[in-house]
């Protein structure tokens, strides 16, 4: 056991989603323009934040954290899955692997907690409009942020801790593309329990909690919807909303299959399919879809492309 823990100090080989050349090239310049997008969409989203004084209020903030948040995520998984995408070894050290599985961990599970506080946001602004500043003041902006990035790094640093403490007796090779917790049990040669139950009950108190308070916020949202006697300030409200409950939708789906199911029911090929839309494609789609119907937002944008159009 100590001859297979020593193999590992030497790292892991994370494989790919194909050994074909062909398919290889195309899964490359894929993932490379998908993460070129987050980058330059997220990036731009927090500078329009900044630059417009209309965009300083908490959702904004809020919506400047998960940009922040997807530009992490999707700079600590996509560059190591390019370049194992090119390489046939697609080895990644140790320290690597640990450093990639904290992160990813701290700012996946950030990203539900926001989605939550972001919705209570909803419900504060459509339910409650007169007691809004009061109730999103800065301080419990500041706080709430704040609350959720620490919770957030605590439940990664216990995730971690426990994974790399168990042993290790089987192949090196991890079918996914990144160190992910629920994959990792499968090489363990230890009895894996009580790891899996911890990852369930924080899985629970994090997703299912931020699902349930946004699913609270949104019942209110929408009975407060129905009772506006005018289809247009109906449409405008919903329309304020509709991009959020997109987010949420795909992200908490996703997320909850992935960490919500049994260790028995896991399958190599679903689980990467599963990954890649929370790691790689909600990352792309957050910034245009929380943009897309947002004319102060698109209006800051035009304004700071033209500029460097202009100066170009």
């Amino acid at each position: 056991m100590e001859d297979a823990n020593q193999t590992y100090m030497n790292g892991f080989i994370l494989l790919v989603f194909s050994t074909i050349p062909n398919l290889q090239a195309i899964f490359f310049s894929l993932f490379l323009a998908m993460y070129v997008a987050t980058i330059i969409g997220n990036t731009l989203l927090i500078v329009a934040v900044r630059l417009n004084t209309q965009l300083q209020t908490p959702m904004y903030f809020f919506l400047s954290n998960l940009a922040f948040i997807d530009i992490c995520f999707s700079t600590t998984i996509v560059p190591q899955l390019l370049v194992n995408t090119l390489v046939e070894d697609g080895r990644i050290s140790l320290l690597g692997c640990v450093t990639q599985m904290f992160i990813s961990l701290v700012v996946g599970a950030t990203e539900c907690l926001l989605l939550a506080v972001m919705s209570f946001d909803r419900y504060a602004a459509i339910c409650k409009p007169l007691h809004y500043n009061v109730i999103m003041s800065k301080r419990l902006c500041i706080a709430l942020a704040t609350g959720c990035w620490t919770f957030c790094i605590i439940n990664s640093f216990v995730h971690v801790v426990l994974t790399f403490r168990l042993s290790f007796c089987r192949s090196h090779h991890v079918n996914h593309f990144f160190c992910e917790v629920p994959l990792f049990f499968r090489i363990f040669c230890t009895n894996t329990w009580f790891n899996e139950i911890t990852m369930y009950i924080l899985a629970v108190i994090i997703v299912l909690c931020s699902f349930l308070l946004t699913l609270i916020s949104y019942i209110h949202i929408i009975s407060t919807i129905v009772k506006i006697r005018s289809s247009e300030g109906r449409h405008k409200v919903f329309s304020n909303c509709a991009s959020h409950l997109i987010v949420v939708s795909l992200y908490y789906t996703t997320i909850m299959s992935m960490y919500l199911r049994p260790h028995s029911a896991y399958s190599p090929e679903t689980d990467k399919n599963i990954s890649i839309l929370y790691t790689t494609v909600t990352p792309m789609l957050n910034p245009i879809v929380y943009s897309i119907r947002n004319k102060p937002v698109k209006s800051t944008l035009k304004r700071i492309l033209s500029r460097k159009y202009h100066s170009l």
